[in-house]
């Protein structure tokens, strides 16, 4: 059989004999429609507008919401319904950064010594963290006291999350016999995440540079 013949005895299939995009047949599978007229363009979501606004932050660059609206092809009003307000976003950003952090180096923490005094190294480990980290090195450059507040004040919502996190981690370490306190885990897991923002802040707070071995001194001797 001739296979060019078969190809020209088949109009429907034939480039010059191809259905009208503005008039697309019953039946069509969503590949042949896309086919005819292409795929649609994909929309932005809030996780795009996150996504991307991580990114900037990494880089050191502002998360600015005009700029984010636009490379997004979003008009404000939608990204401020999808994120709230700049403070919003950054504070997730925050969080999911430090979630993150916390993550890895309590693997790596535990890798080494699961019974030697765990979360003082592991929040020790963050302030060093913290201090070398370009996005917020430049937010606390730029925007100091906004840097502060976001990351410092309960009703932001990143210090509640912190103090949770270690408040578990804690309780962990009670239950297995490697931590005994006759402070209140609440208080404990408080004061040790105050320890962490008094130093990582420390320039919004007292003028004065940080100071990573210190924190790791005082938090050695609470948490011992």
């Amino acid at each position: 059989m001739d296979h060019r013949a078969l190809w020209a005895d088949s109009p429907s299939r034939h480039p010059l004999h191809q259905p009208s995009p503005s008039r697309p047949q019953t039946g069509q599978t969503v590949l042949q429609r896309q086919l005819q007229v292409g795929a649609p363009a994909r929309r932005a979501t809030a996780l795009d507008a996150f996504a991307l606004a991580k990114r900037r932050f990494l880089h050191g660059q502002r998360v600015d919401m005009g700029g984010l609206s636009r490379e997004l092809g979003v008009n404000r009003a939608t990204l401020y319904r999808w994120v709230g307000t700049r403070e919003q976003l950054l504070v997730e950003i925050l969080w999911s950064l430090a979630e993150r952090t916390l993550a890895d180096e309590l693997k790596r923490v535990e890798a080494e010594d699961s019974a030697s005094n765990r979360v003082a190294r592991l929040l020790s480990s963050f302030v060093r963290i913290c201090l070398s980290n370009p996005g917020l090195r430049q937010l606390q450059y730029d925007e100091g006291e906004l840097a502060f507040r976001l990351l410092t004040l309960a009703p932001h919502g990143f210090h509640p999350r912190f103090v949770a996190l270690v408040r578990d981690l804690l309780a962990e370490d009670v239950a297995a016999g490697r931590l005994d306190t006759p402070v209140p885990l609440d208080d404990l897991a408080y004061t040790a995440v105050r320890i962490v923002e008094s130093y990582v802040h420390r320039a919004a707070i007292t003028g004065d540079e940080p100071d990573a071995d210190r924190a790791t001194r005082v938090l050695h001797a609470l948490l011992r």
